[in-house]
C-alpha cells in the first residue's frame, strides 16, 4: 500500500504583503507530477489545507482544482482539518465527495469511521483525528458517571488525544494509518512559522501513537521523523510544508514523504523545487547590487526573482534602499541592517531594564539610535508624555 504523505499547504497565504497563490498553483501542480508517477493508494493532506478559518474564494479555487485533479487520477484523497482550518467548511460536503474519493475530515464528535483500504498483505484502515483541543474531547464524553470519569482523565494534550485515540475500534491485525495534526513532543520548530504552541502546554507525547503503522502528521513546517518503530523506520512523521512560508525556513529541504506499508514499514522523500526560492542575501548595499554579486548567484544556481530578505552591512542608513534593491531584486521581501548600532542595541541588557525608569529606558534607546543624548527640551518632551500615559491609564 503506497500513500504519499503532505502537509500545510496553507492556500492563500500572504507573506509581508504579497500573496502567494501563484507559488502555491505551482507546487500543487508539482504534487500532482509526482502522483501521476508514483500512482499511490492514497494521498493524506494532514491539515491547514487553507491558512485561514475563512478562506478566499480564490483559495477555495485553488484547492477545489487541485482535489478534483487527484480524484481524476483514481488515487483516494484524505484531506485533514488543522488549526488554521475551520473543521465545518473543511467537512462540508464531505459526504459528497466521499464518492468521487475525496475524504474530508468530519467535525469532532469523538466517533471515527475508517476507510478501509485492501492490496496484497490485507486491509489498511486510514483513521483522521482533526485538529482538537481537550475541552472539544472532554464535551464529546457524553453524560454520566463513565463519562465523568474519563474527563477526570483529561489533564493536558496527551492525555486528551490518547482518550480520542481510544473510541477508535481498530481491529486486530489490520494495518492502521493516522491522520493528525498536533504539537508532538520532540519535533523542532522555527522561531517564525505557522504552528501554535504555548509554553510546551499543548505537546503531546509521542507514545499515544503506539499501535499505528504510519502517522501522517501535520502542523510543524519542518520535515522530519518524530518516533521510529522497531526497524528504525520513522512511524510517527511531519512532512512539513510543501513551500517556504518564513526567512527561518530558508534551510529546509522541502518535500512529500512516500509512504509504503506492505510487510514492513519504508519512507522515502521526494523533493519539491518551488517557483521561487525563499533567501537572505547580506553584504554592504554597492555590494549586492554590483553585477559581479549578482552574476555570481546565478551561476550559483540562485534567481534573482527568489524571495529575497536582505541585510545591509552599511553603517550609515542608505537612503531609500528598499526600492532601489528592488530594481534587482523584484522579489525583496524585508530589509534590515546588521551593523555596529543594530548590534548595540540587541546587546542592551534587558536584565537592567526593570531596574530603570521609563525615562532612562527611552533615555538609552534615543542614545543608540542617534548616537547622541536628548537635549533639555526632548527629555522634558518625553517626561511629559510618559507622565500623560501614565495618569491616562489610572
Amino acid at each position: 500500500m503506497k500513500f504519499i504523505h503532505t502537509a500545510d499547504l496553507h492556500i492563500g497565504k500572504r507573506i509581508c504583503e504579497r500573496s502567494m497563490l501563484e507559488d502555491q498553483r505551482y507546487i500543487l501542480a508539482e504534487i500532482l507530477k509526482i502522483v501521476e508517477e508514483e500512482k499511490p493508494d492514497g494521498v493524506l493532506i494532514a491539515g491547514d489545507v487553507y491558512d485561514k478559518s475563512v478562506p478566499s474564494a480564490e483559495a477555495v479555487e485553488a484547492l477545489d482544482d487541485f482535489l478534483v485533479k487527484l480524484s481524476d487520477f483514481g488515487t483516494k484523497v484524505f484531506v485533514l482539518s488543522g488549526n488554521h482550518d475551520s473543521a465545518e467548511r473543511i467537512a462540508f460536503g464531505g459526504r459528497l465527495m466521499a464518492s468521487r474519493n475525496v475524504f474530508m475530515s468530519p467535525v469532532y464528535t469523538g466517533e471515527f469511521a475508517p476507510v478501509t483500504l485492501k492490496d496484497e498483505f490485507g486491509e489498511v484502515d486510514v483513521w483522521m483525528l482533526p485538529f482538537v483541543r481537550p475541552a472539544t474531547i472532554k464535551a464529546s464524553l457524553g453524560v454520566g458517571e463513565e463519562a465523568d470519569a474519563e474527563r477526570e482523565q483529561i489533564t493536558d494534550y496527551t492525555s486528551a488525544i490518547g482518550m480520542a485515540l481510544s473510541k477508535m475500534n481498530r481491529i486486530p491485525g489490520r494495518r492502521n494509518v493516522l491522520l493528525a495534526h498536533q504539537f508532538v513532543t520532540g519535533a523542532q520548530v522555527d522561531e517564525a512559522g505557522s504552528e501554535e504552541f504555548v509554553g510546551g502546554l499543548d505537546n503531546v507525547d509521542s507514545y499515544v501513537f503506539e499501535g499505528f503503522d504510519y502517522v501522517a502528521l501535520g502542523h510543524i513546517h519542518r520535515p522530519q521523523n518524530v518516533a521510529v518503530n522497531k526497524s528504525g523506520v520513522g512511524y510517527v512523521r511531519y512532512s512539513g510544508t510543501p513551500l517556504k512560508y518564513s526567512l527561518s525556513e530558508a534551510p529546509h529541504k522541502k518535500s512529500v514523504t512516500v509512504v509504503e506499508l506492505g510487510d514492513e514499514l519504508e519512507i522515502r522523500e521526494i523533493p519539491l523545487k518551488p517557483m521561487r526560492d525563499v533567501r537572505k542575501i547580506e553584504a554592504s548595499f554597492e555590494t549586492l547590487v554590483s553585477a559581479e554579486f549578482r552574476e555570481t548567484q546565478v551561476r550559483e544556481g540562485k534567481s534573482l526573482d527568489d524571495y529575497i530578505y536582505a541585510v545591509l552591512t552599511d553603517e550609515i542608513d542608505v537612503s531609500d534602499a528598499a526600492a532601489k534593491l528592488r530594481g534587482y531584486y523584484p522579489n525583496l521581501m524585508a530589509l534590515t541592517y546588521n551593523n555596529s548600532r543594530t548590534r548595540s542595541v540587541a546587546n542592551l541588557d534587558s536584565e537592567n531594564v526593570d531596574q530603570k525608569t521609563p525615562e532612562e529606558v527611552f533615555s538609552d534607546f534615543f542614545k543608540e539610535m542617534n548616537n547622541r543624548e536628548m537635549d533639555e527640551d526632548e527629555s522634558e518632551f518625553v517626561k511629559d508624555l510618559i507622565k500623560s500615559i501614565w495618569e491616562g491609564n489610572r
